[in-house]
């Protein structure tokens, strides 16, 4: 009688409740069971048609759960994976149904670029730890977009890129995407015997909203991503063969420059410059990677940023291919490892490996010149030694289970009488599903040139004026020993967050090969937030957070202490807002630089503002983002209180299938006691037009734009800085290591006593590379 009555009332709320006869209705499929892939072998044809017979035996699963932005709700649309594997290679083929198939949104793009595109694609975690992930991307015309998870850093990377074929369809009920995945391209532990998998296939399907489709739930009270990857079984006959790349390189290139403001004379540049790279798959579990004289032409323009009224380093994405592989494999809870440190290498060697409950990367390479960071706890500076120097990294990690990890990280960088050597000790525990803790503890020995200094104190280094913070942390003459830690506690589930952090670098820390920007610096950070989730309406989720952080050096003295509020909420038309409000107390520069002391020697400045910021894609065309701020803003060049007006849009426009037009304008005003004291635009424009999925044609042109108000400052400035630089290329590229390209590129400038824009430099140059894949 009672279970008659209880369906009886479930039955009557499932009538008054859909979405709770929907969340039944999936409850009832949750649980997980192993995905067996078979078998099969024989020759397949990447085209998208699946002809071949292999696909009528293949294992077939379908994407159920709509996981973000709902809670795993039933999706509007089918989407049937198949798969099978023949030792060698993994074949997918996603068949993406579509009730308005003239709605998808695809786009010829070079690799990488289609993230905002329909998608498919698969996770892969080939130890099935939970700790990184593989993973595979494309849209409906085939375009490949791949990336690393990292689950022990929370970070994902598209830099990796592996060599796979695909192609997409797009047909009358959707698309049909085919997937060959090589097993070489991946580690993963060997052996004569079945393998289990952690996997995920993903669906992304961008309309109003952009809906993430997959084949298993998602649970938002379990805080690691990769724990909740289903289980595929097979690949027992799975090998990699010699999986050995040799690709010989070419650069040629013919240029010109000169320094305007002494001569306008030109130096004639010519280059013919051969290299090569190795990559060796030495067993599935371990590769090594070399490079004899490397180029990094290729490299695409690092994004505009105001460097204007920053007093510490920029950071920038590291881009070259031979750093970027399994460069996740050096990562820590600091940033130890940041190989844009090293500028010009001649050669380098990389092994990377894992092996059980064993991981481990150690890379050396060598650098024309020596750049490193000196930090500070006001600012930053950085040195530059014309000197020759070896630099490398050793990085372990023991997975004790799947909830506690340990590890060590060592680098060393060392040129003449200069060095820089680290030791850390990390480990990562997640105590629940909800809660996890990171910790790392690192050492540091340093020795500086004697005439370090000299670099950073002006014209004359006898005078206090003339000194600095920078000046004086390299004025050393014996090596030196500092040690940094930090403690990270996460508390993360479906409705709440909350964070809890402390940082340590002493003054004497430094780790010269990466990016630590700050010392003498202490730091604690407590924070949470709260979700409001919503289904059905216009909007899908509202969060309320905020974090109140207090900074100190090493002598207890006060450098800041902030307090900041934001709101967001993400709606239709892939609309996200998020206003936000800071309140912060924190110190100028130093009235008597010759000293590194705080309290009494610096000015302490109260500073509110607010923000805001918006994007949104309301249809295939067109993505538009402006981030705003406006309120009170130090001015570190004079040291007194300013107020502040910064602007950063971007607008993106696809014209077509094949063209895309993006632009950047960043806007930054500073008004100081009543005036103007500088304003800085920035404008980015890059034009693309991708004449197949190998090869495209660009255009990119950024122009900087500083005006200065002389009269507002205490000592002598340039009124108006201009630059222009731009470039255009033509890239193939058959796969990520064979591809040819030329282009040419220009640099100008304006600066008293120039009166206009001239031409520092201009060059053409031409790439090529070819993989010998055995």
């Amino acid at each position: 009688m009672i279970l008659r009555c209880t369906g009886w009332l479930l039955l009557a709320a499932m009538c008054l409740n859909p979405a709770l006869a929907n969340d039944l209705l999936i409850s009832e499929s949750e649980q997980q069971t192993v995905t067996h892939i078979p078998f099969i072998e024989g020759e397949v044809t990447i085209d998208g048609k699946l002809n071949e017979t292999q696909w009528q035996h293949a294992q077939v699963i379908s994407l159920e759960y709509v996981t973000r932005p709902y809670n795993n709700t039933i999706p509007p649309v089918a989407t049937q994976v198949k798969l099978f594997e023949d030792g060698e290679t993994l074949h997918i083929a996603f068949i993406a149904e579509d009730p308005d198939p003239q709605q998808i949104r695809a786009f010829f793009r070079d690799r990488d670029k289609v993230w905002s595109d329909d998608l498919v694609g698969i996770k892969l975690d080939t130890f099935n730890n939970g700790r990184l992930a593989y993973q595979f991307f494309i849209n409906p015309l085939g375009v490949q977009a791949d990336a690393i998870q990292n689950e022990m850093t929370g970070n994902e990377s598209d830099g990796w890129n592996a060599i796979w074929e695909s192609a997409g369809v797009i047909n009358d009920h959707g698309y049909i995407v085919e997937v060959a995945i090589p097993l070489r391209i991946m580690n993963f532990e060997e052996g004569e015997r079945s393998k289990l998998w952690g996997a995920e296939f993903i669906r992304f399907y961008p309309r109003e909203e952009r809906l993430r489709i997959a084949n298993i739930p998602w649970d938002r009270n379990d805080a690691c991503s990769l724990c909740q990857l289903g289980d595929v079984k097979g690949f027992e006959q799975a090998t990699q063969g010699k999986n050995l790349a040799l690709v010989p390189t070419l650069v040629l290139g013919k240029g010109r420059s000169r320094d305007p403001f002494s001569s306008n004379q030109w130096d004639d540049i010519e280059v013919v410059e051969p290299g090569l790279d190795i990559k060796w798959g030495i067993t599935p579990e371990m590769s090594l990677q070399a490079t004899l004289n490397p180029d990094f032409s290729q490299v695409e323009a690092d994004d505009a940023q105001v460097s204007i009224n920053n007093t510490f380093a920029l950071f920038f994405d590291e881009r070259r291919p031979f750093f970027v592989e399994n460069a996740d494999y050096f990562s820590s809870n600091q940033r130890l490892v940041y190989t844009r440190n090293i500028g010009s290498p001649d050669y380098g060697l990389k092994l990377t490996g894992q092996k059980e409950r064993h991981t481990f990367g150690v890379f050396m390479a060598d650098d024309a010149n020596t750049a490193f960071i000196v930090p500070g706890n006001i600012g930053s500076g950085v040195a530059v030694l014309e000197e020759e120097s070896l630099n490398g990294a050793l990085r372990y990690r023991f997975d004790y289970n799947n909830d506690l990890s340990v590890g060590s990280v060592t680098t060393f960088r060392q040129a003449g009488d200069y060095h820089n050597f680290v030791n850390g000790l990390d480990v990562k525990y997640r105590l629940t599903q909800q809660d996890t803790v990171r910790a790392q503890y690192v050492v540091s020995n340093t020795q500086y040139p004697d005439d370090l200094y000299l670099n950073f104190c002006g014209d004359d280094c006898t005078t206090k004026e003339n000194l600095s913070e920078t000046a004086l942390r390299t004025r050393l003459t014996e090596a030196f020993s500092g040690t940094a830690w930090r403690v990270n506690y996460r508390h993360e589930e479906q409705d709440w967050f909350f964070r809890a952090d402390r940082y340590e670098n002493d003054a004497g820390f430094r780790a010269d090969l990466g990016f630590e920007t700050k010392a003498d610096f202490n730091k604690s950070v407590v924070g949470g937030g709260y979700n409001f989730w919503n289904e059905g309406s216009w909007w899908n989720r509202i969060q309320l957070k905020g974090d109140w952080d207090l900074t100190h050096n090493d002598n207890g003295e006060l450098i800041e202490r902030e307090l900041e509020a934001t709101f967001n909420i993400r709606g239709k038309w892939q609309s996200y807002l998020e206003l936000g409000a800071v309140k912060r107390e924190r110190v100028g520069l130093r009235r008597d630089p010759s000293t590194l002391a705080v309290t009494g020697n610096t000015d302490r400045f109260e500073e509110q503002s607010v923000n805001v910021y918006v994007e949104t894609r309301p249809n295939p065309t067109l993505f538009v983002s402006t981030f705003a701020s406006k309120g009170d803003q130090i001015d570190f060049a004079n040291n007194r209180l300013g107020n502040e007006l910064f602007v950063e849009s971007m607008i993106d426009v696809n014209l077509g299938k094949h063209t895309q037009v993006r632009f950047t304008q960043l806007y930054s005003n500073l008004d100081v006691a009543g005036a103007t004291l500088f304003t800085a635009r920035i404008s980015d424009l890059r034009l693309t037009y991708q004449l197949d999925t190998r090869q495209f044609v660009r255009l990119i042109g950024i122009y900087n734009n500083t005006h200065r108000n002389q009269s507002n400052y205490t000592f002598e400035v340039q009124p108006v800085t201009r630059t222009l630089g731009g470039q255009l290329l033509y890239s193939y590229k058959l796969n990520p290591l064979t591809r040819f390209f030329v282009g040419v590129s220009s640099a100008a400038i304006e600066e008293n006593p120039l009166t206009g824009l001239t031409t520092t430099d201009k060059s053409v140059f031409m790439k090529l590379s070819y993989a010998w894949l055995y």
